[in-house]
């Protein structure tokens, strides 16, 4: 099954903050990807899922 292509209101990912550290937020694939603590976010629907709970957490060998 292919994903489609997530886009997001420009001026909304600039308001959008991470939920665990309020670090900045980049679009990257089909997820919201936290610059600061490196939590990735999914995207449902166009949705940005912004929950701690539902974040992947950053790979232990990722800088």
């Amino acid at each position: 099954m292919k994903h489609q292509d997530v886009a997001l209101d420009p001026e909304l990912l600039e308001i959008l903050a991470c939920p665990a550290c309020h670090g900045r937020l980049e679009l990257q694939q089909q997820r919201l990807v936290c610059l600061t603590c490196r939590r990735r976010y999914p995207i449902e629907d166009g949705i940005p899922i912004l929950l701690v709970e539902e974040a992947e957490l950053p790979d232990e060998d990722t800088p």
